[in-house]
């Protein structure tokens, strides 16, 4: 079976949560390496993946559920529906978005820690969960910028708009941002 790019986008995905991007392709370039499709990476044992993967996020647990999700999918497609690739192990909403977004050019919306807090910050929406979130940004968000919107606004959380102590005063869009939960003093006024 040849190495499709939704094989790959699917593994890096897995890989990248809870990891800083240098690292997740760096383990995936390790992992590519030595296992390019799935039935290659179903023969790996999860002690081997996890030398192969090393130091992302949570390594022990990805490395059981890789070889797992690789024997579900050998012979067969990377599933392009999200109730499909949520039956994969390790794989939740905000990997199927992603994979779903960046595999198959759907619209949608993978919602973490930064776009929901982003997201509620800036006053596009009001909630709780990021399941919320997922949804209420597909309600006012234009299709065309549902790809990229987990992208845009990871980056933007992780550098500008952090949970503590924003840098409101080096954001791009501090004046049209309602700062909701923000404190006065982080706020820059």
């Amino acid at each position: 079976m040849p190495v499709s790019g939704p094989f790959r986008i699917l593994v890096a995905t897995v890989l990248s949560t809870r990891t800083q991007d240098p690292v997740t392709a760096a383990a995936a370039g390790r992992l590519r390496a030595v296992a390019p499709d799935p039935a290659a990476l179903a023969r790996l044992t999860p002690a081997r993946v996890e030398k192969l993967i090393y130091p992302v996020g949570f390594y022990r647990t990805k490395a059981r559920h890789l070889p797992e999700l690789a024997r579900r999918l050998v012979g067969r497609s990377v599933p392009d529906t999200l109730e499909e690739l949520l039956e994969l192990p390790g794989v939740g909403r905000k990997v199927a978005n992603i994979v779903l977004s960046k595999a198959f050019g759907r619209a949608a919306i993978a919602v973490d820690t930064h776009v929901h807090r982003v997201s509620n910050r800036l006053g596009l929406v009001r909630t709780v969960r990021p399941e919320q979130t997922e949804r209420a940004l597909m309600a006012v968000l234009p299709r065309r910028y549902r790809g990229e919107w987990n992208e845009l606004l990871v980056a933007h959380g992780q550098t500008v708009c952090r949970p503590t102590r924003p840098r409101c005063s080096e954001c791009g869009v501090s004046r049209w941002c309602r700062k909701v939960g923000v404190p006065a003093a982080s706020a820059g006024h």
